[in-house]
């Protein structure tokens, strides 16, 4: 198949079906030879999300389009100031002719107008093309990650609460996040906290963590890891594949596999622009 001809634009609603059946063909195919679970297990699930994405006030989706066809895709999450990219999907049957190049140079574009202090995402080592392809466009490798996951460890830590967030605790959580990282996530955390999903860790009266939610979706931030083990210990479920650890965190590391909590697979976060090293502990979306 020639691909000189090919077209980025925005998506549009009417895409959702096309991008969705793309992105779980690349998932199920990269996951069948690598021997890995695919991401997306099921076509509906794919056009579940891409329709939220696609009618999102702050996601960004580029369709490659080809002789009036969806072969590929990514999403831009623009709730921040810092943009989450993935997933970054390309149909198989055009696989290695340079519309993951395109597709990587029209998100590089959108990202420069919309003036957005860098960008992160999540990626999978076994996938060593969309590995190469992000090495290529200029992202940095920063942190190895396990994805854990089990049954939910009803644990209480001696000295927390642990409770739902509120907006009232919006600009506290806020200014955790950028303690942390240097920059925040206030419109993850709001999101959140409307659904019903988010939750902090009080000792002492004052808030130690946050999470979105404690899954595959979700991010949390805190002051020490006893913050976050009383997140995770406190969490009803462990959502999507599970949640995302630093590995280079071994202390907590060790905390959760000593509570039965398995390995599900090793993932890499990877940024380009801006970056401050953690001053914290934390745990990423798949987004980032």
């Amino acid at each position: 198949m020639n691909t000189s001809d090919l077209q980025l634009r925005p998506a549009t609603a009417d895409d959702a079906g096309a991008c969705g059946r793309v992105a779980h063909a690349a998932f199920a195919d990269i996951a069948q030879r690598c021997q890995v679970p695919p991401d997306i297990p099921t076509q509906d699930l794919a056009i579940e999300l891409f329709t939220r994405w696609i009618t999102h006030p702050d996601f960004h989706v580029i369709v490659a389009e080809l002789d009036g066809r969806v072969v590929g895709s990514v999403v831009i999450d623009e709730r921040s100031s810092i943009a989450g990219l993935g997933p970054f999907t390309v149909d198989p049957e055009v696989q290695h002719r340079s519309v993951g190049h395109r597709l990587t140079g029209g998100v590089a574009q959108h990202l420069t107008e919309r003036a957005f202090q860098g960008a992160r995402l999540v990626q999978a080592p076994h996938n060593f093309m969309t590995l190469s392809l992000c090495i290529q466009s200029g992202f940095e490798v920063r942190e190895p990650l396990v994805c854990l996951q089990g049954a939910p460890l009803g644990l209480s830590l001696p000295g927390y609460c642990v409770r739902p967030a509120t907006l009232d605790d919006l600009d506290a959580c806020n200014a955790l996040c950028r303690q942390v990282h240097g920059h925040d996530r206030g419109g993850e955390l709001a999101e959140a906290i409307a659904m019903g999903r988010a939750s902090l860790a009080e000792r002492d009266r004052r808030i130690g963590g946050y999470a979105t939610e404690i899954g595959f979706a979700g991010h949390a931030v805190g002051e020490t890891n006893a913050d976050l083990q009383a997140l995770i210990g406190a969490a009803s479920r462990f959502s999507g594949q599970g949640f995302l650890l630093p590995t280079r965190n071994g202390e907590l590391f060790r905390w959760c596999l000593g509570h039965e909590l398995r390995i599900v697979q090793s993932l890499t976060l990877m940024t380009i622009g801006f970056y401050h090293e953690p001053q914290g502990v934390f745990l990423p979306s798949i987004g980032y």
